[in-house]
């Protein structure tokens, strides 16, 4: 596969990637890597300018658009939410869901406890993009939001990046509870992501470099570390801002 925002300039080129049903898998690269860009393949918001993206065998370009994102539940880095209640924000891509079905996915995601103290639970309206929660609370209710619909595929754009680094256990708690038995492809940005996935996927100069288990790729890759340490640095970076 290949494909590029602009044709002539690839951001990925002689990309081949399977992912068995029920398997996690973290997609591992530089800064601008094109990490990102899996994942928005899969959604078809691009198409790919050479080769095909399958589901289920099936080429997403033959499926509707509305039949393909329903099976796939995403929680991008950027966490958007509205200035509705609780219940409407998690039970928005399925309106129908019961208290019982938006209680479950919140529990799977680690918000129920956090959304019973607010003034009126479920029903307390949030604000507009969630202003009066916290990072980590923003993260929860969306990713409760992405499993309401119990998705075959879930996209993990590394839901822990936008959140204060106090937080990061919390969410990737939540992120380890949801993957179990499903099919999900987190996007990592920070090296403590990584251990959530059974395979690791380090895309380098615009192709997949290196497939394995991430202890292996540490051990026998250089390139890998030197990503990593690069990972690292940035973390500590946003730590020292956070501190100040």
């Amino acid at each position: 596969m290949q494909f590029g925002y602009d044709a002539e300039r690839p951001v990925l080129k002689n990309f081949n990637l399977d992912i068995a049903a029920g398997e996690s898998i973290a997609v591992v690269g530089a800064t601008a890597s094109g990490k990102s860009t899996v994942a928005r393949l899969l959604l078809r918001f691009y198409d790919t300018n050479i080769g095909h993206v399958y589901l289920d065998g099936v080429d997403v370009r033959k499926l509707k658009l509305h039949d393909l994102r329903q099976q796939i539940g995403v929680v991008f880095e950027d966490t958007v939410l509205f200035n509705d209640t609780v219940k409407s924000n998690i039970s928005f891509a399925r309106p129908s869901a019961s208290q019982q079905d938006l209680e479950r996915a919140a529990k799977l995601a680690g918000a129920h406890e956090f959304i019973l103290q607010l003034p009126n639970g479920y029903d307390t309206v949030i604000g507009e993009r969630g202003f009066s929660l916290s990072g980590g609370q923003r993260q929860r209710i969306a990713i409760a939001r992405a499993i309401i619909s119990d998705p075959r595929v879930l996209v993990l754009d590394d839901a822990t990046s936008a959140v204060d680094p106090s937080k990061e256990g919390e969410i990737r708690d939540a992120m380890r509870t949801v993957m179990s038995g499903r099919t999900t492809i987190v996007i990592a940005h920070r090296p403590g992501t990584i251990a959530l996935a059974s395979r690791v996927v380090f895309i380098d100069d615009q192709t997949v470099a290196a497939i394995g288990k991430h202890e292996d790729l540490v051990a026998n890759n250089a390139r890998y570390r030197e990503v990593l340490a690069n990972m690292q640095q940035a973390k500590t970076e946003i730590k020292k801002m956070a501190a100040k």
